[in-house]
């Protein structure tokens, strides 16, 4: 129920996405104004996913993923309503403040699942997440008939059916991963001051730079690979809806089945390595040679963003500790904030060259794979700690 929760989260957003850049214009946005519509639910979710992770820690996982459902059916309701520009950015800042539903949901199925399975269970959140981008496009140009409005009132009645069959079936009583055996004390801190602590711990700084480096690298190759496919291959919409349709289906099979068996065998960080290695070799073969082995180049990276998204998530909730939802949220900033600025660099560095953001890109999943490397196995946040200890 928790991976159908977060599919159906991302399916809303994702039914709205094919129309909102002509809705945007339609409203006499330029390509300026697009951007800012797109990079604002980003930002939004930059600043509250932290937050509400943290308040998960404190108040249950359940209430606050029913909470961020609830705000998704009311941000979709406001896009669909919205008749002007202003009114758009605001209904994304909602959606984005409302966006926790992918940390919380994390964090609910690190609590429900046994340790040695949380891989897996990361991984299938990963694979909800991939195909709701999938399916949700989809059916949103399949209802665009019905015009923006329309299709933006069809996602808030998915979400307002979500949040209903979440309140009913969405399971109770699964306590926090590391309260169970806390004292009260420690469980009704302050969740804010429990996370300021969280972000100074030494442990988990190389993998939030693992992931804003690895996550700007893919998310200036959707930025900007219309262009390049293009200019290569002769691609129009459709046919770049079916490679970004591949992409998002390669990814959710190697998060739903595959990354959970080979970290049983291998181990989370030799995976995330492996991961971000495969990364940049998909992203620097991509702009060069004929068209199969561009496709061939798209279907490695998508099998490395694949590895690497879950057991990166597994090595931040294991460093987190009792403060897991906080900490996953934390992840979620890291990844927000590449997603925020690394298409506007991807764009700048096409325009000097096309196959520049391809090789800066590989570059910093090098650093990425560098940077995991360095994460201190053993590190645990424990928030009874004093902040010197927590820092060494």
């Amino acid at each position: 129920m928790v991976y159908l929760a977060v599919f159906v989260d991302m399916l809303g957003f994702g039914v709205i996405l094919p129309l909102l850049p002509f809705h945007t214009e339609r409203l006499g946005g330029s390509g300026v104004w697009l951007g800012g519509v797109l990079t604002a639910y980003a930002l939004a979710q930059f600043v509250a996913a932290p937050v509400l992770g943290a308040l998960s820690d404190r108040y249950g996982r359940r209430p606050l993923l029913l909470a961020s459902l609830a705000g998704s059916a009311v941000s979709l309701a406001l896009t669909g309503v919205a008749g002007s520009l202003l009114a758009l950015l605001a209904a994304r800042v909602v959606a984005g403040l409302c966006g926790g539903a992918i940390s919380v949901g994390q964090a609910y199925a690190v609590d429900l699942a046994e340790p040695g399975e949380r891989t897996r269970a990361l991984g299938m959140v990963g694979a909800s997440i991939g195909m709701g981008f999938v399916f949700g496009p989809a059916i949103g140009a399949a209802l665009a008939g019905l015009g923006f409005a329309g299709v933006s009132f069809v996602a808030g009645g998915i979400a307002l059916a979500n949040l209903i069959a979440g309140a009913v079936l969405l399971p109770r009583g699964a306590r926090p991963v590391g309260q169970e055996t806390q004292p009260p004390s420690h469980r009704s801190r302050n969740p804010l001051a429990t996370l300021v602590q969280a972000i100074r711990l030494r442990a988990l700084r190389p993998l939030l730079g693992a992931v804003f480096a690895a996550t700007f690298a893919f998310a200036g190759m959707e930025a900007t690979y219309a262009l390049l496919g293009s200019r290569q291959h002769g691609l129009g919409p459709s046919g770049l809806g079916l490679v970004f349709t591949g992409v998002g289906v390669v990814m959710a099979i190697v998060q739903g089945g595959v990354v959970g068996r080979v970290t049983d065998r291998f181990g989370d960080r030799r995976i995330a390595v492996a991961g971000a290695l495969l990364l940049g070799l998909g992203l620097v073969t991509l702009p060069y040679g004929p068209a199969w082995l561009s496709y061939t180049a798209l279907a490695v990276l998508a099998t490395g963003q694949g590895l690497l998204a879950p057991t990166t998530a597994t090595l931040i909730a294991r460093a987190g500790g009792s403060a897991l939802g906080g900490v996953l949220g934390i992840g979620q900033s890291a990844s927000a904030a590449a997603r925020a600025v690394g298409p506007i660099a991807a764009g700048v560095a096409f325009d000097v060259r096309p196959a520049m953001p391809y090789v800066l890109g590989a570059a910093l999943c090098g650093v990425a794979a560098a940077l995991i490397l360095r994460h201190n196995r053993g590190a645990e946040f424990r928030p009874d700690a004093a902040p010197a200890e927590q820092a060494a």
